[in-house]
């Protein structure tokens, strides 16, 4: 009978860790030279050698650089999710929480250089190519009717349409944002996401009459 030294858990453990930090490592310096040098730019061997690691570890962790740029997609929705609850959680009025939001997803993207509009058409298309896709369609309108529910529980959201459709509309103006950013060339995107708030802001106001009812 063999005997399985007490330690070996802990060793498997300790493994898994390091394999868990050296993927992190990899998609966050992937990310940095999508963002500077455009996807298609950007070797494995640039990844690589940014990430110190030799090509053989890269592939023993991903099959490609698509494969990579998926993992990549997925950090940046969950950045997005955790973006709209901090913003939910806030002691704002829905307005002003639509304001920081589109805010912060201006900020973002002009801080993120010229080279971020091809990453960000890439990651559109792998959020909505990938088997996963309806479930990351689910976790942004969970995130989005958020904020509708905690605008209707405050009182400053209006009851004439429903929560689905309030939040239909939250997010087809990020989708259509985000689309133009990618595609048009000199899109102003500060001005377009300011205005986008505003919008949906007097759209989601209650009526004068629901006021007075309360």
């Amino acid at each position: 009978m063999t005997i399985v030294p007490a330690s070996e858990p802990l060793d498997l453990n300790r493994r898994e860790r390091r394999k868990l930090e050296l993927r992190e490592r990899v998609c966050e310096v992937a990310a940095e030279l999508f963002r500077e040098n455009g996807f298609a730019a950007t070797r494995v061997s640039d990844i690589c050698e940014r990430a110190d690691i030799a090509q053989k570890t890269f592939f023993n962790h991903f099959p490609s650089k698509h494969d990579v740029l998926r993992e990549v997609a997925q950090a940046g929705l969950e950045a997005l999710r955790l973006d709209l609850e901090s913003v939910r959680k806030a002691a704002l009025s829905t307005r002003e929480r639509l304001r920081v939001f589109f805010e912060h997803v201006s900020d973002g993207i002009e801080a993120s250089g010229p080279a971020n509009r091809e990453l960000v058409t890439e990651l559109v298309h792998v959020l909505n190519a990938g088997e996963d896709r309806s479930i990351q369609a689910t976790m942004l309108l969970d995130s989005f009717g958020a904020i509708v529910e905690s605008g209707l529980e405050a009182g400053d959201v209006t009851r004439r349409h429903s929560p689905e459709t309030l939040t239909e509309m939250i997010l087809g103006a990020y989708y259509v944002l985000m689309f133009n950013y990618a595609n048009l060339e000199g899109f102003p995107v500060a001005e377009h996401a300011e205005a986008s708030a505003r919008f949906l802001a007097d759209a989601l106001a209650p009526h004068p009459s629901e006021l007075q009812e309360n």
